[in-house]
């Protein structure tokens, strides 16, 4: 009978995080650049099937705003499953995953913005292609109402909203995104682990919070579909809120993980604990980085 938890101990996940920014610090930066590349388009995926599910409901959205809110919400987490499962490179995770390392003294200081700067780049440049060849160019939702929901979608997000709120809304999505994360690194099969991402990013994407990396998509195509908003306007109200937001909500759940679970964790990956046993999953990480160079 195996007796093995189907779920880790949540000291457990902590060491995972700690070691899994310690597998992300030492990649090449090509590596982390081209995963966080592919992580925008993974995400833009769950972005233009919300935009289909909402931006098609027009009636509905009119009699019923609220259920078309949870649908468009139960779709989009497709794309986060997708950069978890593949092991991708997403901006928000590591803005939970980084500040625990740095504290527990696994990586240096500077390894913190260093990995944020290569993925925001490439979040970035991942949405932005998605968004301008993969969804405007191609047409797929240039009909309407697509169109005229895109731009919509693009001001609410980006313009009507104060700067504090948009930054209040990056709080509690980042809080909901790190969750799902840390309840994935838990779970031990893959239907366990979609399941652990979906159920947040459904709240969060339900509920109007934002994610910055998400809005690297749908706030662009809205202003590649005429959206009344300038990239300057996009950049300093919801690229910066929304940055801050997140890095502030992530860090609701590293700070006090980190102070509850890893109180006696060692750099070299030891835990003073009574019975001596390792981090868990230290060699999964290791075998699963050992085809990068180490720096």
């Amino acid at each position: 009978m195996d007796d093995v938890p189907s779920t880790l101990s949540q000291a457990k996940i902590a060491q995972y995080m700690v070691n899994t920014a310690v597998a992300k610090h030492h990649d090449r930066y090509e590596n982390v650049f081209i995963k966080a590349v592919a992580a925008g388009a993974m995400l833009s995926f769950g972005g233009v099937l919300s935009q289909i599910m909402a931006g098609g409901a027009a009636g509905l959205n009119q009699l019923n705003p609220g259920i078309v809110k949870i649908l468009g919400g139960l779709v989009f987490p497709v794309g986060l499953v997708m950069i978890v499962l593949q092991g991708q490179e997403l901006l928000t995770s590591n803005m939970m995953t980084f500040p625990m390392a740095v504290i527990k003294g696994a990586i240096p200081w500077w390894g913190l913005p260093l990995n944020w700067i290569i993925v925001f780049f490439g979040n970035l440049v991942g949405s932005l292609f998605f968004g301008a060849v993969l969804v405007h160019y191609s047409g797929i939702i240039s009909v309407e109402p697509y169109a005229t929901y895109v731009q919509t979608f693009a001001i609410h997000k980006a313009a009507d909203p104060h700067w504090h709120q948009i930054f209040l809304r990056g709080i509690g999505c980042n809080w909901l995104v790190s969750v799902a994360v840390w309840q994935a690194a838990g779970a031990r099969e893959t239907i366990s682990k979609i399941f652990a991402i979906w159920i947040p990013i459904w709240v969060f994407v339900a509920c109007g919070f934002d994610h910055v990396v998400a809005n690297m998509y749908s706030v662009p195509l809205g202003i590649m579909f005429g959206a009344n908003l300038t990239v300057n306007e996009y950049i300093r109200k919801s690229l910066i809120a929304a940055f801050l937001g997140n890095v502030v909500g992530a860090l609701i759940v590293a700070l006090p993980a980190t102070y509850y679970y890893l109180w006696d964790f060692h750099a070299g990956g030891m835990r003073a604990a009574e019975n001596g046993s390792s981090s868990p999953d230290a060699s999964e990480l290791k075998e699963s980085s050992s085809g990068s160079m180490k720096r």
